[in-house]
């Protein structure tokens, strides 16, 4: 039985109201599926984005619980509460109070369960990362411990896959429920996050792919962005850092081990692939694809992380740990500059996929530089549900709503955009204002882009708009304060200078 949200009435049923598959990917960069520009097989989500509408200027928060939280609340992530998520109401809430069956599998990662905010059915994993053989003890099925098991229906248990049986499962049991409610369904893969792992004959299939190195596979990845008119050609590649080596100054034993990195990783996001194809599949084995809006992102752009543990263990070895570095991350992100953490657009660009057919109203491979943001999936899906945003939830008194519905741009109109979008997280901060962005790495000095011209942030003109500098800076210390409510040690002034970036095993956090 469905219990709706204390002070919201549940609404008229619509008949014509969509279900909603919403799909997050973990550290997977801007360009690392096919119809981005990668050599990665992606055939599933490309045919999906060939037949919608993809975003090219599509936000997130370029860290793993801060985009959760933006995504699941409409809310910058201190304003939510962060992970407590105290000031914030959940999709799973807003939509389960307007009549919507809700269900999650995947990683969760904030405080408490799935189930404690409004989700009916939950299976996954409660922590950052897991193994994706064996996974931890943080896995839950509707609130209650989940011992992983070896075998998983007839096949080797491994967390991608498991995802999908369980998604699958809900959504079986609520077709048989026969109650005539829409689906709410929020998968959330722990791929391609690391510990780079994945089954023997997929990681065999990627094999010699990478054998060219980061420096080639970053232009040729390029190319296929500017060709195919996803990206224009006036926004250089930016260039290879100081902080990663020319792939031809590697020894021969150090290029094998690199690529063997990246086939993992590859073969990670092809079995991600994989089973969006299956949930694809059985949606429309059961008449559901022409109404279901399958939404696809990205928590934040990939990981220049060096973690690597267990290397003599090959990664289908479940005593494996293998990690890349900045120097694939520098390749995922393509054509931007920085990673995951960094606001800068290579921590926060994500590919948004939209698909459904009968409510997209743009011509089948569309592609939109009308920009976006994860705070924004809330207000789209409650107007679409015709749900109400309440203002407060039990005890918890919940702050308005920051997101703006992405509603015209999919019937192909111009949305009024948000007159500034606002980035933290630790020492990265950024502001965008129409086509201007300010942005300051690890407290380093302010630096300022017009992104219509420059958006991999090659051309600083911090220091002939001193003003702007000013006023947008003054912005994002209001917005810090007044709306995300950051604490003063995270208040700190920017350096005179830029800080150096360093990247490997002294940075933090999922």
């Amino acid at each position: 039985m469905l219990t709706g949200v204390p002070g919201l009435a549940l609404p008229a049923p619509v008949a014509d109201r969509p279900n909603i598959l919403l799909i997050m990917a973990d550290d997977l960069g801007f360009s690392d599926l096919g119809c981005y520009g990668s050599e990665i097989s992606t055939p599933n989500l490309d045919a999906l984005a060939s037949e919608g509408l993809r975003f090219t200027q599509f936000y997130n928060t370029a860290k793993c619980h801060s985009s959760r939280v933006s995504l699941l609340t409409g809310l910058y992530c201190d304003q939510a509460g962060a992970e407590s998520l105290v000031r914030g109401a959940t999709i799973a809430e807003t939509l389960g109070a307007a009549g919507y069956f809700t269900a999650m599998v995947g990683k969760w990662h904030l405080s408490g369960q799935p189930t404690d905010v409004g989700f009916q059915r939950y299976w996954g994993h409660l922590s950052g990362a897991t193994n994706y053989f064996t996974g931890d003890g943080s896995f839950r099925l509707d609130g209650a411990t989940w011992e992983v098991p070896s075998q998983l229906n007839g096949h080797p248990f491994y967390t991608t896959h498991a995802n999908v049986d369980f998604a699958i499962d809900f959504l079986k049991q609520h077709r048989d429920s026969a109650d005539g409610r829409p689906f709410f369904l929020y998968t959330a893969f722990n791929a391609p996050h690391y510990p780079l792992q994945a089954p023997e004959e997929v990681v065999k299939k990627y094999k010699g792919r990478y054998d060219k190195g980061w420096d080639v596979l970053r232009r040729e990845r390029h190319r296929r962005q500017t060709d195919s008119g996803l990206l224009p050609e006036k926004w250089e590649l930016s260039p290879r850092p100081d902080h990663i080596p020319a792939w031809d100054s590697l020894g021969e034993a150090q290029k094998k081990w690199e690529a063997s990195r990246m086939e993992v990783f590859a073969a990670m996001v092809d079995l991600l692939d994989h089973n969006v194809g299956r949930l694809v599949s059985w949606l429309k084995e059961n008449r559901l694809y022409e109404n279901t809006l399958i939404l696809f992102c990205s928590d934040n752009g990939a990981c220049p992380f060096e973690r690597t543990k267990g290397r003599s263990f090959p990664p289908w070895d479940s005593r494996s740990h293998w990690t890349y570095d900045a120097s694939w991350a520098h390749l995922g992100n393509t054509p931007f500059r920085l990673y995951k953490q960094n606001q800068h657009e290579g921590g926060i660009s994500s590919p948004l996929i939209v698909h459904w057919p009968a409510g997209l109203k743009t011509q089948p491979g569309t592609t939109t530089d009308q920009p976006g943001h994860l705070i924004d999936i809330q207000a789209t899906l409650m107007e679409l549900a015709g749900a109400t945003y309440p203002s407060q939830i039990g005890k918890r008194s919940i702050d308005p709503l920051q997101g703006k519905s992405l509603l015209p741009i999919f019937h192909g109109e111009t949305r009024e955009p948000h007159g500034t979008l606002y980035f933290h997280f630790s020492s990265d901060r950024a502001l965008r204002q129409g086509p201007w962005k300010l942005v300051s790495a690890k407290g380093g000095r302010w630096e300022l882009y017009h992104l219509d011209d420059d958006r991999t942030e090659l051309h600083d003109l911090a220091s002939s708009q001193p003003e702007r500098v000013k006023q947008m800076s003054e912005e994002w210390f209001r917005l810090a304060r007044e709306v995300d409510r950051l604490p003063a040690n995270q208040l700190k002034p920017v350096k005179d200078n830029l800080t150096p970036l360093r990247f490997g095993k002294g940075e933090s956090g999922h």
